[in-house]
C-alpha cells in the first residue's frame, strides 16, 4: 500500500450508485447490489432514462457522507465531479469495460467484491482532477482521432478497428484534419494535430508500466500532441505536463471525455485542480499504479512514440 494513504472509519450514510449495462452486466455477475448492501451501503441502481449526474446530487442534498459510483470512467468523473463539489470521500467499484481510472488509483480489478471494502475498511488520500471548461475529467480528454472515433456507435466494441477506419478518413488524401492549435513546452505550436491527449496527471511512456500514470496528485496535466504524417520538419510528436493549457480551435470540438463522446466550444481550458477529490479504496487493494509500483519516471521531454490507453 502506497504511503500516500491514510486509515479512516467507515462513512455512516454511504450511498453507491449502480450502472447495471457497465461492462456488459458486470454489476450483476459480481453481485454489487447485495454485496454493498451487505455492508450497510444504500445502493441506488440507475435506470435508462436517469441522469447521473442529478441523482448524485439527490443523494449528497439528502446527506450521504460517502459517494460510490459501481461503473465505467465516463460514470464515475459524474459521480467524482458530485463527491468533489461536496467534499465528500468518492469510491470507485470497476465494473466498466477497461477500468482506467481503477487500475491507475491501484484499485484491483480482479476484486469487484474486495473493492466494496472501501465502505467499511477502507483508506483514503486526496487526488488531482483535470477540468476543461468546467467540466471534470478523471483521465483524459482525447481529441483529434480520438475524439472523432468515439462518436462513432462502433467504438466500444472495435476500438482497434474504429480507430483504424477514423484514422484513413481523416488523414487520407480527401480527409480534413480538426482544426485544432497547441502550443507544447518549447514554444513550438502544433497546428496540424492527428492525436491531442491531455489527462489529469502525465501517462508513463515508457517501461513495464506504460500507459499508466505513476501518480494522481503531482498538481500537473500531460499533454501528448502527435502530429498529421505530412508534418515532416519536426519531430512527429512530443509529450510534456503543465499546470493548464488552452487549446485553440475554429468553432465546435469533437472530443472524448473519459471515454464519453462530447462537443466543446473552443477555446479550451484545460487545468488541473490539485488535491481536489478525496478517495478510498480497499485497505487490501495495491493502492499505485503498475508504473508506480516499478519506479518508472514519467518523461516530460522527448518524442510522443506512444499512446496511453484512452477510458471507456
Amino acid at each position: 500500500m502506497n504511503s500516500g494513504w491514510r486509515p479512516v472509519d467507515p462513512p455512516r450514510r454511504p450511498v453507491l450508485l449502480v450502472n447495471p449495462r457497465s461492462g456488459d452486466g458486470a454489476a450483476a455477475r459480481n453481485r454489487v447490489l447485495d454485496r454493498a448492501r451487505e455492508r450497510g451501503v444504500e445502493a441506488v441502481t440507475l435506470g435508462s432514462g436517469d441522469d447521473l449526474r442529478t441523482r448524485a446530487l439527490e443523494v449528497a442534498a439528502r446527506g450521504a457522507d460517502a459517494l460510490g459510483m459501481a461503473g465505467g470512467d465516463g460514470s464515475l468523473a459524474e459521480v467524482a465531479a458530485v463527491a468533489s463539489a461536496w467534499g465528500l470521500p468518492f469510491v470507485c467499484i470497476p465494473v466498466g469495460t477497461r477500468n482506467h481510472f481503477a487500475l491507475d488509483l491501484g484499485v484491483d480489478r480482479q476484486d469487484v467484491p474486495g473493492s466494496l471494502d472501501a465502505f467499511t475498511d477502507g483508506v483514503e488520500r486526496l487526488i488531482d482532477v483535470g477540468e476543461v471548461n468546467g467540466r471534470i475529467f478523471l483521465n483524459n480528454v482525447s481529441l483529434g482521432l480520438y475524439g472523432e472515433a468515439v462518436r462513432q456507435a462502433s467504438y466500444r466494441d472495435t476500438k482497434v478497428r474504429t480507430l483504424a477506419e477514423t484514422a484513413r478518413r481523416v488523414l487520407g488524401p480527401s480527409g480534413r484534419i480538426p482544426s485544432l492549435r497547441v502550443t507544447d513546452d518549447t514554444g513550438r505550436e502544433h497546428a496540424r494535430l492527428a492525436v491531442l491527449l491531455i489527462s489529469n496527471n502525465p501517462y508513463a511512456l515508457n517501461g513495464p508500466g506504460l500507459g499508466t500514470r505513476p501518480t494522481l496528485a503531482s498538481g500537473r496535466l500531460g499533454i501528448l500532441a502527435l502530429d498529421a504524417p505530412e508534418e515532416r520538419q519536426h519531430a512527429p510528436g512530443r509529450a510534456w505536463s503543465a499546470p493548464h493549457v488552452q487549446v485553440q480551435a475554429a468553432g465546435t470540438v469533437h472530443a472524448g471525455i473519459d471515454g464519453e463522446a462530447v462537443e466543446l466550444v473552443a477555446p479550451l481550458e484545460f487545468a488541473v485542480r490539485p488535491a481536489a477529490l478525496r478517495v478510498r479504496i480497499s485497505a487490501r487493494h495495491p493502492g499505485s499504479s503498475p508504473s508506480a509500483r516499478v519506479q518508472s519516471p514519467t518523461s516530460r521531454r522527448g518524442k510522443a512514440q506512444h499512446l496511453p490507453p484512452v477510458a471507456d
